[in-house]
């Protein structure tokens, strides 16, 4: 069973940075930027946060939340946000529950050898929960501006 485009979001209640717990039907009526990664204070995974982080007066004003979501801990996820002073919430999954019910949680293999990890994915989920975008196998690199265009170009053609 695939997640596409059109799909119902698959619920989730997992604790932020601070220890909340946060859950998908507190946005109802905001775009969701839900960026699943590989792991706190890493290359990529900082490259990929910081650039949401500087892009990020850009998404409010466009109607939009941002949270990422990694299997490390809250303690590692609070560290990751103070060291790099990130204005939005990262999702700790140690359970692995999100992981699995948005499929990013997958067989990945590095210098032949064979592991489970997070594959780097993006969904954009609209006001109503349902899934507007998927984008696979993230490429870093200006992958926030992407995510903001394909905001910007959908909230531009409900207007028209």
């Amino acid at each position: 069973m695939s997640l596409k485009n059109g799909d119902k979001a698959p619920s989730f209640k997992l604790k932020d940075q601070n220890g909340k717990t946060i859950s998908l039907k507190e946005f109802v009526g905001k775009n969701v930027v839900l960026y699943f990664y590989p792991k706190d204070d890493t290359s990529g995974c900082t490259a990929e946060a910081c650039n949401f982080r500087d892009e990020f007066p850009k998404f409010e004003n466009i109607n939009a939340v941002i949270l990422g979501v990694s299997p490390d801990s809250v303690q590692s996820h609070k560290k990751f946000v103070d060291k790099y002073n990130l204005p939005f919430s990262l999702l700790s999954d140690e359970g692995k529950e999100a992981l699995n019910a948005y499929e990013v949680w997958k067989e990945k293999s590095m210098y032949g050898r064979k592991y489970m990890g997070v594959e780097r994915t993006t969904f954009i989920i609209d006001g109503n929960g349902k899934i507007k975008k998927i984008f696979n196998k993230v490429k870093v690199q200006d992958h926030n501006k992407e995510v903001f265009e394909a905001i910007k170009d959908e909230n531009t053609s409900k207007k028209n």
